[in-house]
């Protein structure tokens, strides 16, 4: 059978990739598996300078999911490229670079420096719902979307990738301004705007009083975005939320996506990547299909 997808122009050996923030550099997970088992890594998010991110706490559980309002923390571009994405290139996998930014110029001077490197594409954060300047406050209206995407556009000729936000009224509107704008494709969804109030101390439980919801709780919201959103652009979609298992991947493909993500089920089991690779295997044997991609956008409604 036949695996491999063609992700906005980046070639994957099969349509599983890890999501931003949820599996650093890769370094941990090398620990448990071959990471060029994976059709991708999309590292966690990464800034032209240093970021510190949000004071703790930082992350706390939910049911069928977690909060996290970490920030962005990373050690900046020229970190990376000097200490990480060597590492990451001793995997035949792509690596697909999260990029994040506080203003237009600083996502241009980013990607810019991004366009050099020995990467595959960028997954631009316009989605990111814990800082204070930068991604959601772009990547909530059609203008603001079109306007970073398009500047970076002029600037990057690797693939691009524009990550969306799910808290938005209209995500097919703002998939639209992707499209528009001459990305390769879109990402989607990040996180679910939350909050977890501690009863006793009568205050939230994140020091930042919000974060983003992840897990299995956010997948039926995320399947149906997904859905959404292929049916208004004609790019692919690498869709996540709650994906735990090659049921899970397979729900997201027949929706529209052309590969996955697996997020917060990398902090569950760390093989739960690997698991989903031989889950989406499983089901094609099952329903003697030759071709993944023969599956993307296949739901039949009601």
């Amino acid at each position: 059978m036949n695996t491999q997808v063609n992700l906005a122009g980046i070639k994957m050996k099969n349509p599983v990739t890890v999501a931003s923030g949820t599996f650093g550099y890769g370094r941990e997970f090398s620990q448990f598996f071959d990471l060029s088992k994976l059709g991708g890594i999309i590292t966690k998010g990464t800034s032209l300078k240093p970021k510190s991110g949000n004071k703790p706490s930082r992350v706390c559980e939910t049911a069928s999911g977690m909060l996290n309002s970490i920030g962005l923390q990373n050690p900046g571009v020229e970190y990376f490229a000097e200490n990480d994405l060597p590492f990451l290139r001793k995997f035949d996998t792509a690596v697909i670079v999260n990029a994040c930014g506080s203003s237009v110029e600083e996502y241009v001077e980013l990607c810019k420096i991004l366009n050099t490197l020995d990467i595959d594409g960028v997954e631009l954060n316009l989605s990111c719902p814990n800082v204070k300047a930068g991604c959601m406050a772009f990547g909530n209206t059609y203008e603001g979307v079109k306007l970073v995407t398009s500047a970076v556009r002029k600037v990057l000729d690797k693939p691009l990738i524009v990550k969306l936000t799910p808290n938005v009224t209209d995500i097919a509107s703002i998939a639209k301004a992707v499209e528009d704008a001459g990305a390769d494709g879109v990402s989607l969804i990040n996180t679910l705007l939350g909050m977890k109030i501690d009863i006793d101390k009568k205050k939230p439980v994140l020091a930042n009083n919000t974060g983003g919801l992840s897990g299995p709780a956010i997948k039926p919201v995320a399947v149906r975005m997904v859905y959404q959103v292929s049916k208004a652009v004609n790019i692919p979609i690498l869709g996540m939320g709650g994906i735990i298992n090659g049921d899970d991947a397979i729900e997201f493909m027949l929706a529209g996506a052309t590969a996955i993500s697996i997020g917060a089920g990398n902090f569950m089991d760390p093989f739960t990547s690997i698991n989903t690779v031989k889950g989406i295997e499983n089901y094609l044997e099952k329903y003697k299909i030759k071709d993944v991609n023969d599956i993307i956008g296949k739901v039949e409604m009601n």
